[in-house]
C-alpha cells in the first residue's frame, strides 16, 4: 500500500513547465507543459476531515469510522469521462487515507445477456486505464452478463467491506439496493433522488441508506463545471478540500504507447514535430445517439476542409469504435480521401491519447475524446447539446464549443458549415476560448 501511495504522488507532480495559464504553446503538439492540475495531490489534501466542511455540517461520513476501517468500496457506472474527472477525487482521497485500501465497482449498465456482446464489454478501454491508476487496490470488471455479475456480487459481499459508497447518478434507487446487498452490515451512503410522495417503494430503499448524497438537477449546478461537482461530492462525503487546479485531468501515456503512436504517424506518412503540416483527429462517436454525428458528416467535412488551400496539406486522424469498423472502411473507401486514415484503440486505451497527444487539433462531438483532449493538452472543438453544459471541456483557454441551437436539439444538428466558420478562426496552437451556436445540419 505505501509503495502505491508513492507512485500515485509521483504520477501527480507537474512538469517542470507548468504555466497558470494552461498550455505552453511553444511546445510542439504531444510535447506541451503540463498545467497546474498535475501538482501533486497531496499539497490540496486537507487530510483533517473538518477543515473544510462548513460549520455544522460535518463530512458524511464520520472520520473515525474511516480510521478504523481497513478498506473501502466505491460503485459507479463508469464512462471514460466520468473518470477523467473523478480521478483526482480518488487520487485526493487515496493520499488522505493511505491506509485504506480502495475497491471499485464498475458496474456494466450495457449488461446483457446476448455472448455475442461479451467480447466487446470485456475490453472496455476504462479498464486497460484503471490498471494503471494506483489507487485501487481492486476493480471489479465483470459485470456485463447475468453470471458474471452474481458472480462478482458474491465475491464483494465475501469482503465484508465496513464502508460502501455509491456514486451512481442513474437508477440511483437501484445503486442503493446492490450497495446494501453488498454490505449488509457496513455504512452505507449513496445518491438520492427526491421522491414522489406515494412512492413507497423507493423510499423504504432510500431508508436504508446510512447516509445520502441529495441529488440536485443540472440547472441547479449554478455554472459549475462537473469536476467542481465531483469535488463537492468528495467534501461532503469526507471532509476533502481539492482545490481547483488539482482538479484538471492528468493522463500519463507511457512510453511503449508513444512509441506506437509515433510509428503510426509514420505509417501513415504524417510528420510530427514543428514545421509539420497540422494533423487533425476527428470523432463522431459517442456511447448515445443524440451525442453523435453521422460518419458521412465527417467525411463532408474533410472535403471541405481540403477544398481551402490552408487546410489542402493536413492530415485526417478518424476515430472509429472498434464494433463499426467494417462499416466505416467501406465508406471510407468508397469516399477516396487523400490523407485521411480510421482509427481505433482496439489494443489498449492508451493508444487513443497517444495518439491524440500528436495532433495539432481535435474536433469531437460530446464524450471522453474532448475531455481527453484537455488530458493531453492538444486543442479542441467540441460539438455540443445545450442541456450539458457542466460537461463542457474544462481548459476553455483551448476548447471551443459549438453548441446546438435549441435546448432539444441533437448534436446532429450541428452542421458542417458551423464547425468550418470556427476552423477558419481557430489557430490550433493557440485556442482561444470561443462558444457559437449551431443553425441546423
Amino acid at each position: 500500500m505505501i509503495e502505491r501511495r508513492q507512485a500515485l504522488a509521483a504520477a501527480a507532480r507537474p512538469a517542470p513547465h507548468a504555466t497558470a495559464s494552461g498550455i505552453d504553446a511553444a511546445h510542439p503538439p504531444g510535447q506541451r507543459a503540463a498545467i497546474p492540475a498535475a501538482i501533486d495531490a497531496a499539497s490540496h489534501v486537507v487530510s483533517q476531515a473538518a477543515a473544510s466542511v462548513p460549520a455544522g455540517e460535518p463530512p458524511l461520513i464520520d472520520p473515525t469510522l474511516l480510521a478504523g476501517a481497513d478498506k473501502i468500496l466505491f460503485i459507479a457506472h463508469l464512462a471514460l469521462g466520468d473518470f477523467t474527472y473523478l480521478q483526482s477525487c480518488f487520487q485526493a482521497f487515496a493520499q488522505a487515507h493511505p491506509q485504506l485500501k480502495i475497491h471499485l465497482w464498475v458496474d456494466e449498465r450495457r449488461r446483457t445477456r446476448k455472448p455475442a456482446a461479451w467480447p466487446h464489454l470485456k475490453k472496455y478501454a476504462l479498464y486497460d486505464w484503471l490498471d494503471e491508476c494506483p489507487c485501487f487496490d481492486k476493480v471489479y470488471k465483470e459485470t456485463y452478463s447475468p453470471a458474471l455479475y452474481r458472480r462478482s456480487l458474491a465475491e464483494a459481499r465475501r469482503e465484508g467491506y465496513p464502508v460502501v459508497v455509491s456514486l451512481a447518478e442513474l437508477e440511483r434507487h437501484k445503486y442503493a439496493i446492490l450497495a446494501r446487498k453488498i454490505s449488509p452490515q457496513g455504512f452505507v451512503v449513496g445518491q438520492k433522488k427526491p421522491v414522489r410522495r406515494f412512492d413507497f417503494f423507493k423510499k423504504t430503499i432510500y431508508r436504508r441508506l446510512d447516509a445520502f448524497i441529495l441529488a440536485l438537477p443540472s440547472s441547479a449546478y449554478g455554472g459549475q463545471h462537473i469536476s467542481d461537482i465531483y469535488a463537492g461530492w468528495f467534501a461532503r462525503l469526507f471532509g476533502l478540500h481539492i482545490a481547483p487546479a488539482a482538479r484538471f485531468p492528468v493522463l500519463a501515456v507511457g512510453e511503449r504507447w508513444r512509441r506506437y503512436a509515433r510509428a503510426q504517424f509514420a505509417a501513415w506518412g504524417f510528420a510530427t514535430g514543428p514545421g509539420a503540416p497540422p494533423v487533425l483527429f476527428l470523432n463522431a462517436y459517442s456511447k448515445s445517439v443524440e451525442r453523435s454525428w453521422p460518419l458521412d458528416r465527417i467525411i463532408e467535412l474533410i472535403r471541405a476542409m481540403q477544398a481551402q488551400q490552408a487546410w489542402r496539406g493536413a492530415g485526417f486522424v478518424v476515430n472509429v469504435v472498434p464494433e463499426d469498423l467494417a462499416r466505416a472502411r467501406a465508406l471510407f473507401a468508397a469516399a477516396g480521401l487523400d490523407r485521411t486514415h480510421l482509427f481505433s484503440a482496439e489494443d489498449n486505451f492508451f493508444q487513443l491519447p497517444a495518439v491524440l497527444s500528436l495532433c495539432s487539433l481535435i474536433v469531437s462531438v460530446e464524450t471522453a475524446v474532448m475531455h481527453l483532449a484537455n488530458a493531453v493538452h492538444v486543442p479542441v472543438i467540441a460539438l455540443m447539446r445545450q442541456k450539458t453544459p457542466h460537461w463542457a471541456p474544462i481548459d476553455k483557454a483551448n476548447s471551443t464549443v459549438i453548441t446546438v441551437q435549441r435546448a432539444q436539439d441533437w448534436v446532429d444538428r450541428i452542421g458542417v458549415l458551423e464547425v468550418m466558420d470556427v476552423l477558419a478562426r481557430h489557430a490550433p496552437a493557440a485556442g482561444a476560448t470561443e462558444t457559437t451556436t449551431a443553425h441546423g445540419a
